[in-house]
């Protein structure tokens, strides 16, 4: 199973979504959708784009689990 870990990455950071979603230039609606694992299909941009604003890598973000 892969797993979006974005919710926990913007708590340890102290970043909203609101904030993250202004940083990155992505739409709120967005964000929250990755903040809420409910994107089916990721987007390399979007991760890039979250990488770049939150200085981290994807396996920052992304889990995955047998």
């Amino acid at each position: 199973m892969i797993r979006i870990t974005l919710d926990t990455l913007l708590e340890q950071r102290g970043v909203s979504r609101y904030e993250l979603a202004k940083r990155t230039g992505i739409q709120y609606q967005i964000i929250d959708n990755y903040y809420k694992n409910r994107v089916k299909r990721y987007d390399s941009y979007v991760l890039e784009r979250i990488c770049d604003a939150l200085d981290c890598t994807v396996s920052d973000i992304i889990e995955y689990k047998k």
